[in-house]
């Protein structure tokens, strides 16, 4: 733990000493929950460095909207599908060949018919980047149960173990940055007054965009499905960049989440690399250590700058398209295939483990990768 002396308040980290979290990541934290009006704040198993704030944390504030602390991928998160297609009735080369270029790019269907369907205000961005899967470690992956640990709440959830589920990672593409633009290029870090109009009009954007991520993750479900002649039903869809109302002490307050998953809205994901498990979770506990939130994902372990130097001498391309479950990887650009791969991030088991010993989780099931869809163009201005 970490005790800051000036607000006299503590902030948590959950992780163990088989967890590498790094000083950077610690000292963001810290000046983080010194911000006017910060009450409470918690650091995950997956903490990391970010640029003005650290990912994998929660603060929560009385009287501030801090928008750089839920960053400028507004609403990423993750959603779940359970696909009517069989894990074990098709092969692995085939849905590989299935998932081919007609996901990339703008997507061709009726998109104002789309957006009014979902309610969803159109933007400047809708014709370039809605069901678009975007760059960095956003993803779709097609996925089996590799373990059920609650068969009883597997069933309550009419999930199938034998089912192929899609798990899709993206958020708000370039929309979510205009916004965070915009309060930057007045405020740059400064927070916003709880009832001003400022904070109000902040507000409304970062609604809308967390509506448009989710009808973003929705659309690539939709591209995948019809790539492979399937249908599906939604399992979840939950956002893991954002600021909320929320409680504290019976008291009002706004909950700031960055690469960090909310526990009190149901089940969740938290998502492994490419070549790792993903884990089906929910909360458990009283929640006050972590403030109704758990890790996001694994979490980076190394800067992308350093990934190719580090692998290549290594790993061969040809090799990371491989993971160690038998699955596959479609990543047609060769920096973001060594920026993404599995070493450059933490171990899944050791985050998951710290937050089962924390008590602030239980398992439901794991999925292992069958194919993971990153590109199949290179095109770094995405």
């Amino acid at each position: 733990m970490n005790t800051d002396t000036k607000n006299r308040m503590t902030v948590p980290v959950i992780a163990s000493e088989k967890n590498w979290i790094e000083g950077s990541a610690l000292d963001q934290l810290n000046r983080s929950a010194k911000l006017p009006g910060v009450i409470a704040a918690a650091g995950m198993p997956d903490l990391q460095p970010g640029k003005d704030a650290p990912i994998g944390a929660v603060f929560a504030s009385d009287s501030h909207i801090y928008p750089h602390l839920v960053d400028k991928d507004i609403g990423c998160g993750l959603c779940l599908w359970q696909l009517n297609m069989r894990y074990g009735k098709i092969k692995t080369d085939k849905l590989e060949k299935r998932l081919d270029s007609r996901i990339e790019g703008p997507w061709d269907g009726d998109l104002a018919q789309y957006l009014k369907v979902e309610g969803i205000a159109a933007t400047d961005f809708d014709q370039l980047s809605m069901g678009t899967i975007g760059y960095g470690n956003h993803f779709g992956e097609l996925s089996r149960v590799k373990e059920v640990f609650d068969s009883c709440r597997f069933a309550q959830l009419e999930l199938d173990a034998k089912a192929l589920f899609l798990l899709v990672h993206s958020g708000s593409r370039g929309y979510g940055e205009s916004i965070l633009n915009a309060h930057a290029s007045e405020y740059g870090t400064g927070g916003l007054n709880v009832g001003s109009k400022s904070a109000a009009n902040y507000l409304a954007a970062h609604d809308h965009a967390i509506l448009w991520a989710s009808a973003n993750r929705k659309l690539i479900a939709r591209r995948f499905m019809d790539a492979l002649s399937a249908s599906g039903k939604q399992i979840l869809d939950v956002s893991h960049n954002h600021v909320l109302p929320g409680q504290l002490n019976g008291s009002s307050c706004w909950i700031h989440r960055k690469g960090a998953v909310p526990l009190d809205q149901g089940p969740v994901v938290i998502a492994g690399s490419r070549g790792t498990l993903s884990y089906l979770v929910e909360a458990t506990g009283d929640q006050k250590l972590n403030r109704n939130t758990a890790a996001h994902g694994a979490g980076r372990k190394w800067k992308r700058s350093d990934c190719r130097e580090r692998l290549e001498k290594r790993y061969s391309a040809t090799s990371l398209l491989k993971t160690e479950f038998g699955g596959k990887v479609i990543c047609e650009d060769k920096d973001l295939l060594f920026e993404e791969a599995p070493q450059a991030y933490k171990d899944i088991n050791i985050v998951i483990q710290d937050l089962l010993d924390a008590g602030v989780i239980r398992l439901i099931a794991s999925f292992a990768p069958v194919v993971t869809y990153k590109k199949r163009r290179v095109n770094r201005e995405d």
